[in-house]
């Protein structure tokens, strides 16, 4: 099994996608070890995406990941991690393919209504980023 770090952002949130894309996690066959909902701060947003500080998307991609609640998830299951990247679908709806969760809630590369860890490194370290110390199911 593996696991990785998955999230509602705040664009979906909004919108009230939320029930929509965990139908759609348990559909695929996740297990979703971990869920919570959390309100970033500017800090929070920087500290979880410092990789990408020096950027051009930082400034625009941190202020929006801290301007609404958004749902965090450890994911699990056999290839999670490229499973729930295929699921999301391209990071530009407009080039993610038909029913993935990018085309049908994303409205833009900023706003593309989920992340996902790349790599089982990054996924460790942002599992670990919202979930620290929680026993995870």
């Amino acid at each position: 099994m593996e696991r990785t770090l998955a999230i509602v952002k705040p664009d979906a949130v909004s919108a009230g996608n939320i029930g929509k894309i965990l139908k759609e996690i348990e559909e695929a066959g996740f297990l979703i070890a971990g869920l919570r909902m959390v309100r970033l701060s500017k800090a929070g947003a920087e500290g979880f995406y410092a990789v990408h500080r020096d950027r051009p998307f930082f400034e625009n991609l941190t202020s929006f990941m801290s301007s609404g609640p958004v749902v965090v998830m450890a994911l699990e299951a056999e290839s999670a991690i490229g499973r729930w990247r295929t699921l999301m679908g391209a990071t530009d709806p407009a080039q993610a393919e038909e029913g993935t969760l990018r085309r049908r809630f994303g409205s833009s590369i900023e706003r593309n209504a989920t992340h996902g860890s790349d790599a089982p490194e990054t996924a460790a370290s942002e599992i670990a980023y919202f979930f620290r110390g929680v026993e995870l199911g």
